[in-house]
């Protein structure tokens, strides 16, 4: 058991050393926490992976979905759903999903955005992990997870990458959250 323990240390550490830090982007004043080196660097973007499914792995009752928000959520959730055999479902920026859908607007550290889901791909009861590359304020997440809960889904964890603790965005999330990095 020390032994997965320690490998569990040493994968979040390499993923932890690996993403970039800029000041003042998107705006003056934000400290923008990049992951993209990590899916640059193939070994270390599949121990991201892999940590993400043993988390989710554990869930009890079983994982249905994974739902990923645009549009780092989808880099995570579309690997996570295959390797776990379930089903990705994305949640996009408005417009940009034909069919009937739900849509939840929301405030972020930045500014405001909407999201939207199609309708069909809940079903009612549907157990989710919603992911994510990072929380903030928690809008965009929390948004999602209304909008699984919109279809009659239920979310069972909210998943991200990066948590900035400062801004206290797991306040904001009406479920189970969880965070690999903190902040």
């Amino acid at each position: 058991m020390s032994n997965n323990s320690c490998d569990c240390d040493n994968r979040l550490k390499r993923i932890k050393d690996t993403i970039k830090s800029y000041t003042d982007f998107p705006k003056k004043g934000i400290l923008f926490r990049d992951f993209f080196p990590v899916l640059r660097n193939p070994d270390v973007f599949k121990d991201l992976i892999d940590l993400m499914a043993e988390k989710i792995k554990n869930i009890e009752p079983k994982v249905e979905a994974i739902v990923g928000l645009e549009s780092r959520g989808f880099l995570l959730g579309a690997p996570l759903a295959l390797l776990l055999k379930i089903p990705f479902i994305p949640v996009r920026k408005p417009g940009k999903l034909a069919g009937l859908v739900n849509k939840s607007s929301y405030t972020l550290e930045y500014g405001s955005d909407s999201l939207e889901i199609q309708t069909e791909s809940i079903t009612n009861g549907l157990k989710c992990v919603v992911v994510d590359d990072l929380i903030a304020t928690g809008g965009s997440l929390k948004a999602s997870i209304d909008l699984v809960k919109s279809c009659g889904g239920h979310v069972v964890l909210g998943l991200v990458v990066i948590e900035l603790v400062a801004l206290n965005g797991r306040s904001n999330i009406p479920s189970a959250f969880d965070s690999l990095i903190q902040y």
